[in-house]
């Protein structure tokens, strides 16, 4: 690693960490993820309900929101209402109230997209067995590594389906100043994404701040792949490690002291791929707080598991934790000692959907 990738590497943190989020209690009812894999899809189902069935229990402006959805189609033959995302979402006027559901037909869309924060309630679908791709090739060096994102969402309340986002850059080498380039820049609060592939080498996810959850999720990467000052909970994701040489890290997470409330929670995940020595977290920053739970990982990960980035004054502050993960990569005698392999009582907070609040805000994938 390079000086001046570390400094490109800092300046990032001071962007992506500037908003901090105040604390949340946990509902004592909130719904704890099954042990048992095979009952996690009905475990959802039974908790996450159609608004109509929790009028009561939503925040009330998502029940308002939910009562007429809008679909706008968006087709790349011309067929639909647009032939492209970007004018679908200019049609949607700021301070918007209600569900739009934006269709995305199958093929690939080489678009820059942004949902701005003024349009709340924007939902990308797509066909499941003929998944949409949206492609951009922007760089750190282009237009700075949070602004490089194929797609950048800064607006509550959005919702992905069946979408697959790709950033076509190429990877990095080690060398080129400013080759970081992001798929995914989450930026509002109250996001889920289900059945998404999120695609590129470093820094391909900017988990970037709010309450965000991923539900059947592909997330692909070689250093970094997910980092930023989000709170979100990742379950049934893979998380697959690019390339068998050069530095392989899953998360950067960004909390810079034990007072902010985020974090990362990775249950029932899979940690696969062809990387060699992968650490599942790195402290890019202070207080990092990240836990796999249940987590099936393969022999790319590090026996070591996490590292303190150079920084062993770190080893004091950050939170990494694990608890009942399976595979050759959890095995727990190599794990750095500052690492811990929670009880039952510690996990518990990073096993509910009230982790990122989601019995106020989460729903059901849409069905077109």
């Amino acid at each position: 690693m390079t000086g001046k990738r570390i400094v490109n590497i800092e300046v990032r943190a001071a962007i992506c960490t500037i908003i901090l989020l105040a604390p949340v209690v946990l509902s004592q009812n909130s719904p704890q993820i099954p042990a048992d894999k095979s009952q996690v899809n009905a475990w959802f189902n039974a908790n996450i309900e159609p608004a109509s069935a929790r009028a009561g229990t939503l925040d009330p402006a998502l029940v308002q929101a939910e009562a007429e959805p809008h679909v706008i189609k968006v087709r790349k033959d011309g067929s639909g209402d647009f032939d492209t995302i970007t004018k679908a979402i200019a049609s949607v006027p700021s301070g918007n109230t209600k569900r739009v559901i934006i269709s995305i037909g199958a093929g690939s869309y080489r678009e820059k997209i942004t949902v701005e924060r003024t349009k709340p309630f924007i939902t990308f679908y797509g066909d499941p067995k003929n998944m949409p791709n949206l492609t951009f090739d922007g760089t750190a060096r282009q237009y700075g590594t949070l602004d490089s994102a194929t797609l950048i969402v800064e607006s509550d309340y959005f919702v992905a389906a069946n979408i697959v986002i790709v950033n076509t850059a190429p990877r990095p080498d080690g060398k080129m100043v400013g080759a970081q380039a992001v798929s995914l820049r989450i930026s509002g609060d109250k996001a889920a994404f289900y059945n998404c592939k999120l695609i590129g080498f470093q820094d391909t996810l900017c988990d970037d701040r709010g309450n965000h959850f991923f539900k059947d999720c592909h997330i692909r990467g070689t250093v970094d792949f997910i980092f930023g000052s989000g709170k979100s909970l990742y379950l049934g994701t893979e998380l697959y490690v690019e390339g068998d040489t050069g530095l392989t890290v899953i998360t950067a997470q960004a909390r810079e002291s034990a007072s902010e409330n985020t974090g990362y929670s990775f249950v029932h995940c899979s940690v696969t791929g062809t990387g060699n020595g992968t650490y599942l977290g790195r402290a890019w920053k202070t207080s990092p707080k990240v836990v796999f739970a249940y987590t099936d990982m393969s022999s790319v990960v590090h026996p070591a598991g996490w590292s303190f980035n150079f920084k062993p004054e770190r080893a004091k502050t950050v939170f990494y934790g694990e608890f009942k993960c399976t595979g050759q990569g959890a095995a727990p005698g190599g794990r750095a000692p500052f690492t811990k392999q929670l009880t039952e009582a510690e996990a518990k907070p990073f096993l509910v959907l009230d982790y990122v609040g989601g019995t106020k805000w989460l729903l059901p994938p849409p069905k077109l």
